[in-house]
């Protein structure tokens, strides 16, 4: 099992941080487009390469925002339309998010086998949290859900309430 630690920090206008592992070495790096459209987010390995893009998407009735690894899109958030209280899906070919993703306390699951696990951390300054990565080979998919499930979460922030 592999811990990896992602910390954004507060108040910061370049959309930068590090994902460090359990020795506090950096592990990859996110970069985002600030002020720019389409909003994006590029995760990239220590030697520089990216490995994943998370995507807003213009132009949609609903916020979508679209998770690519390698090149490859692998998974979609959606917002469902409610009256009430936000609603998000996540679409994805044999991935499944089971806990409570919105505080960002949720295990990841492909094909119904566990293979990471997210924690928010308390007590922190910024949003931290604590990935456990059962199955190294899900590594990336399960860093580009984390960013891309705060990227949402930041948009519904920023996004103003809905009137009725």
């Amino acid at each position: 099992m592999k811990q990896l630690y992602i910390k954004q920090k507060v108040m910061s206008f370049k959309d930068k941080f590090t994902i460090k592992d359990q020795q506090e070495n950096d592990a990859y790096y996110v970069e985002g487009s600030f002020m720019k459209i389409p909003k994006t987010f590029s995760i990239l390995n220590t030697a520089g390469t990216e490995v994943a893009l998370i995507t807003k998407k213009v132009m949609s009735f609903l916020p979508k925002f679209y998770v690519e690894v390698n090149g490859q899109e692998v998974l979609t958030i959606n917002k469902a339309f409610s009256l009430l209280k936000a609603r998000y899906s996540i679409d994805a070919a044999g991935i499944e998010v089971h806990g409570n993703w919105w505080d960002m306390n949720f295990e990841v699951f492909q094909y119904g086998e566990a293979v990471g696990k997210v924690n928010k951390e308390w007590f922190t300054w910024g949003d931290s949290y604590k990935v456990q990565v059962l199955n190294e080979e899900m590594e990336t998919i399960i860093i580009a859900l984390v960013i891309a499930i705060d990227c949402v979460k930041a948009d519904q922030a920023s996004s103003p309430p809905a009137t009725t």
